[in-house]
């Protein structure tokens, strides 16, 4: 398997990949992704990780694997950055509900992006939670290259189990 370093002052929280997320994030919905006191990249990229809310992307695999999760996404989906750079994306939702993120994503693939997104997810322990008002896009650069898809939202409930 793969390893993705996990973010830290060692490799600049991942400032590529993050400039990757935030540049695509705002080609596509005109919104900045985050705000940040510095120009630079990398305390942008440690803002990111750190952030209260939740930012996770995945890449181009058949079945697409999480390749970003900032803190927030590790400790709602209660999986470490090493499981979660392991995991492909459709395990963040229940079986019955993947049909249904598949067509989301496939109208991310056509339109962009989209918002307000809501929905069930499931985390690694098993804790179903209500997302609202979640961004979903693709992640292209600006030679209109496709490097995955990812999510931010902030707002989230926990649901009973069932």
């Amino acid at each position: 398997m793969r390893t993705n370093p996990e973010p830290s002052e060692d490799n600049h929280y991942l400032a590529s990949h993050v400039r990757l997320l935030a540049e695509s994030y705002q080609r596509l919905t005109g919104r900045v992704l985050i705000e940040s006191p510095s120009p630079s990249t990398a305390p942008i990229a440690r803002f990111l990780y750190e952030a209260p809310f939740v930012v996770m992307s995945h890449g181009l695999e058949h079945d697409p694997i999480f390749n970003y999760a900032n803190l927030a996404a590790q400790r709602l989906f209660e999986m470490p950055w090493s499981r979660y750079t392991q995991t492909p994306s459709r395990m963040s939702a229940e079986p019955v509900n993947r049909e249904e993120r598949a067509r989301l994503l496939d109208t991310v693939s056509r339109q962009g992006f989209i918002d307000n997104y809501r929905g069930v997810r499931i985390s690694n322990g098993g804790q179903r939670f209500f997302i609202e008002r979640a961004t979903v896009w693709n992640v292209i650069d600006e030679k209109g290259e496709h490097h995955g898809q990812a999510a931010t939202f902030e707002s989230w409930t926990p649901l009973p189990s069932t």
